[in-house]
Formats: structure tokens, sequence, C-alpha cells
């Protein structure tokens, strides 16, 4: 129930109250408009992706946003969630010191066709692009940013057929 409230409600609080604000106007701000960027994962796009708790947390957010879409249809709000895959962060970090410690740290992200890990930079240029006006026709998404881990199953490298 923790990793729901901390993943789940902490989104739907968020989108509640920005969405509130975003619809206000102002003479800079003629019409309501804005983005809300709600952070899933990889984990809530596919199964086995992540444990059962945290998997079920991120795929709430994914449908959260996808539902803000609708609920705020005509507002100029667009709403769109961000799906990580292995990316080095303080939450992965005991991951990728105990692996750099064995030296299997070329191992981390070698079910992705990239066959590596991602760092935080990579997510944050696409919440980048999703919050400015480059992104004014996206709304409703969830965006796989994991190095290719969701366009299929794993695979194991060189055993193609």
């Amino acid at each position: 129930m923790q990793t729901m409230k901390v993943n789940a409600l902490s989104v739907f609080l968020a989108a509640k109250h920005a969405s509130k604000a975003m619809l206000k106007t102002s003479d800079a701000k003629p019409y309501p408009s804005g983005s809300i960027i709600a952070t899933a994962s990889a984990a809530g796009m596919r199964s086995n992706a992540g444990p059962t708790d945290y998997s079920a947390s991120k795929a709430a957010v994914i449908s959260m946003m996808q539902t803000c879409a609708y609920q705020l249809a005509g507002t100029g709000i667009r709403c769109n969630a961000v799906c990580p895959g292995i990316i080095e962060t303080g939450m992965t970090s005991k991951m990728y010191e105990m692996a750099r410690s064995r030296g299997t740290d070329r191992k981390i992200g070698q079910l992705n066709p990239l066959q590596r890990g991602g760092v935080a930079d990579e997510i944050a240029r696409v919440a980048l692009f999703l919050g400015s006006d480059e992104a004014s026709y996206v709304n409703g998404q969830a965006w796989a940013v994991c190095g290719g881990l969701t366009a299929g199953h794993p695979f194991v490298p060189g055993k193609l057929a």
C-alpha cells in the first residue's frame, strides 16, 4: 500500500492540483494551458519488469495520465507519462555499485536492444520535449525511454532463431 501511495496517489494529487492551477488565466496567459508529465516506468507497460506492487503502481500512473487527458479535454492541458527502463539513479545505485564491484556492469540493460542502462539525462530530455511547444499535439501517451526493452520480448544475445 505504501508503494501505491508514493507512486500512484502522489501523481493523482499532483495532477488534480496542477490542473486547477493550469486552468487559471491572466493577461500574460489568456488561455488555460499546461503540460502534466508523470513518471511511470517500463515496469508499468510490461510484465516481469519489476515487483508486483511497483509494476501495478506505475501502470496506474499510465492509466491516470490517459484518463486525465480525456478529463481535461478542451482545456489546453496535456497529460503524458515518461516510462524509464533501467536508469542509473539513487534508486538503482546499489545494483550499479554491486555490478561494478563484480565487474559485471556490462550486463546491466543486456535485455534491451541498446544493451546498456540509461542515465537520468536521457529521461530529462524526453520530459523537456513533452513539456515544450514542440510536443503540442502529444497527449495521453506513455513514452517508453528504455533502450527498446518494451519494444518486444527479451532475447538472449546471439540466439536469434
